[in-house]
């Protein structure tokens, strides 16, 4: 249910008329950081994926639990013209569907790596327990074992940005309606 005024005309795209009547500028920023998490990470494409998905069901995101990165993500780039020089798509092959099917169940799924259960656990653990995980010391040894401190950070800072940006769309009701991926907010 759509928590703000949308006119008539704009009902197909509450986010695009929220980004162009409503706080432009900070639509405008959180636009930014969303692309550049998309255009600058350096994670593999499935740990992306998987942390990303993760945050997707917990947000309750329906638009960015049926986003994928392979399929979608060069739609948000598609109003400039031209595709970034580099894009998380090209970190590697895309998950399939069983993939994306087995996230919940990140702990005992036998499809994912390591590295992947890990940004899972990552992401579920920034977004449920962010307290919890800062002073865990048996998860940071892991996650040093397996990641190098710039992996962390842009693992960090990729969840904050679907975490916030999935919960506003999600909050505002702008994913109640079927947007065209190039104009959502994750």
């Amino acid at each position: 249910m759509l928590r703000i005024d949308i006119p008539e005309q704009d009902a197909a795209d509450p986010y695009g008329y929220a980004a162009r009547a409503h706080g432009r500028q900070l639509m405008e920023t959180a636009g930014h950081f969303s692309k550049a998490v998309y255009q600058h990470s350096i994670l593999s494409l499935r740990e992306f994926e998987g942390a990303r998905s993760r945050i997707a069901q917990i947000n309750g995101c329906i638009i960015c639990q049926q986003f994928r990165a392979a399929r979608d993500a060069g739609a948000m780039f598609a109003a400039s013209g031209t595709r970034p020089d580099h894009l998380v798509t090209d970190n590697g092959p895309a998950p399939d569907e069983a993939f994306y099917a087995d996230v919940e169940q990140w702990r005992t799924s036998s499809l994912f790596s390591p590295r992947e259960r890990l940004a899972m656990e990552f992401a579920e653990r920034f977004a449920e327990e962010p307290k919890v995980i800062a002073d865990d010391e048996d998860f940071w040894a892991r996650a040093h074992a397996l990641f190098s401190d710039a992996e962390i950070v842009d693992l960090a800072h990729s969840v904050a940005a679907w975490m916030g940006l999935g919960r506003v769309a999600h909050v505002l009701g702008f994913d109640s309606v079927c947007l065209p991926f190039a104009n959502a907010a994750e």
